[in-house]
């Protein structure tokens, strides 16, 4: 008697198996996630971005492209830098309110450390000729990256005859006319609302980063998960959490005016930079003309060339670019001496710390705040008429800061005094390397920085 078997098919055959969903993630290994994104956050906001898909969505699959798109569209319409509220919104979906603040607060607090530690080498060491040599290669490259910079984000945003016009006015009001950059934004606001009533087409140009496209398997935070118990939208949570904000912000300039005064320069400086960081707009390049206004030539906290120097060491560390403002706050609290002439650093450090605190006290605001918002409306945001009517303004803010920067490094005292044609060289040699070989940032300003140094060597021995 013969016994039937059932031909057993090989292990080959069939489609692959769908990988399971990850595992839950602890705090801690998410920690530790944060901060060694903090320390490799380079790139600026596309290039952070990118890391945050890569390792995010794509190799850990804690959240899915649709989630993590969805949540970038709306970090997009906030004031503030993007990557760093995305990495925020993140966190908090995660592990709740203490993961949005170890997640944003970490994107942050290693870039704020080196800078304490670089403005504190330039300022020291700045009139060495090895020093001094590094920045004068590095001016120039930072003038061609604001141009560069006016230039990709006008190509996102001029899209029609009425964007140009409204770019072209922006510059017209803060060229000719020193509009202040708040004014700049409130008009192009409400053009952006009001014009879209009329013209809808001209406005509804979007700002977000488009739809998912792939699917790098089930995530943890797939498309289809619910909502999370403290990411669903509460009137009380939402009271709570502005209230808490709120309080920390009026508790810390309390804090301020009782050490220093009214008119102190660190409480100045936390007035100064919570204005700043509700009109960061289209990212650190649109409102580095407001803190030029009000840094440079309203307190003088430090000079025009020294802002340029800061772009510098900004686009050299990790973290979002508008942490140039430390460097700000770190030069002006050590020249205007803000515990005394015996403690230069003490005064530049603290400086820096109350900088960075009160530019993204409002960032977490929004993402804690706002984020069940966002959890309920997935696929339902908003027209955004006013924000592509202000990025339209911001190319040209951007544009006339980056003559602004080209004045004080191609006539450096002034149209009076003598034309730098080295600078010049300079300038249309990195200008080249972005627009034509699309060369990074971190290349570009290395390659300038070996250039000044070398020119501070060879023109010595020439002359």
């Amino acid at each position: 008697m013969t016994t039937a078997t059932t031909p057993v098919p090989e292990a080959s055959a069939g489609p692959p198996a769908t990988p399971a969903a990850p595992a839950s993630v602890s705090f801690a290994e998410a920690f530790r996630f944060w901060l060694k994104l903090g320390f490799i956050s380079f790139g600026g906001p596309a290039g952070q971005i990118a890391i945050m898909h890569t390792e995010l969505v794509e190799r850990r699959r804690w959240i899915s492209e649709q989630r993590f798109l969805h949540a970038l569209n709306y970090c997009m319409l906030l004031p503030g830098p993007e990557a760093q509220q995305l990495a925020t919104y993140i966190g908090w979906l995660m592990h709740r309110t203490w993961g949005g603040i170890v997640a944003g607060a970490l994107f942050v607090l290693p870039s704020l450390f080196i800078l304490i530690a670089l403005s504190w080498v330039y300022l020291r060491f700045g009139d060495v000729p090895l020093v001094a040599g590094i920045f004068f290669g590095l001016k120039p490259a930072v003038t061609a990256l604001v141009l560069h910079a006016a230039h990709r984000i006008g190509t996102r945003a001029l899209k029609n005859r009425w964007m140009w016009g409204i770019a072209a006015a922006s510059f017209v009001a803060i060229f000719a006319f020193d509009t202040p950059f708040p004014a700049i934004v409130l008009a192009a606001a409400l053009i952006g609302h009001f014009g879209a009533r009329r013209w809808p087409q001209v406005f509804a140009l979007g700002g977000g980063h488009g739809s998912a496209k792939a699917s790098y398997g089930p995530a943890l935070i797939d498309d289809n998960s619910p909502t999370p118990m403290h990411a669903r939208l509460s009137r009380s949570h939402l009271a709570k959490v502005l209230g808490f904000g709120i309080g920390l912000w009026l508790l810390a300039m309390a804090v301020l005016i009782a050490l220093n005064g009214l008119q102190g320069t660190l409480t100045q400086m936390g007035w100064f930079f919570t204005k700043a960081a509700l009109l960061t707009f289209g990212g650190a390049y649109a409102v580095l003309p407001y803190v030029y206004q009000g840094a440079v030539e309203t307190h003088q906290w430090l000079s025009g060339p020294q802002m340029i120097d800061g772009l510098a060491l900004g686009e050299t560390t990790p973290g979002p670019l508008i942490m140039v403002v430390a460097f700000v706050g770190f030069v002006g609290g050590w020249l205007k001496q803000v515990f005394g002439p015996e403690a230069p650093f003490l005064g530049g450090a603290v400086a820096a710390a109350v900088v960075t605190f009160f530019t993204f006290l409002p960032s977490f605001l929004f993402i804690l705040a706002g984020g069940p918002v966002v959890e309920a409306t997935h696929g339902k945001l908003g027209f955004t008429a006013p924000l592509s009517a202000i990025t339209a303004a911001v190319v040209g803010v951007i544009l006339n800061l980056a003559m602004f920067f080209a004045y004080h490094v191609l006539w450096p005292q002034g149209f009076g005094g003598r034309f730098d044609a080295l600078s010049a060289v300079i300038t249309v040699a990195a200008a080249v390397a972005l627009f034509r070989f699309k060369v990074g940032v971190i290349p570009l300003l290395g390659a300038c920085a070996g250039i000044g140094l070398l020119s501070t060597w060879l023109l010595p021995l020439i002359r």
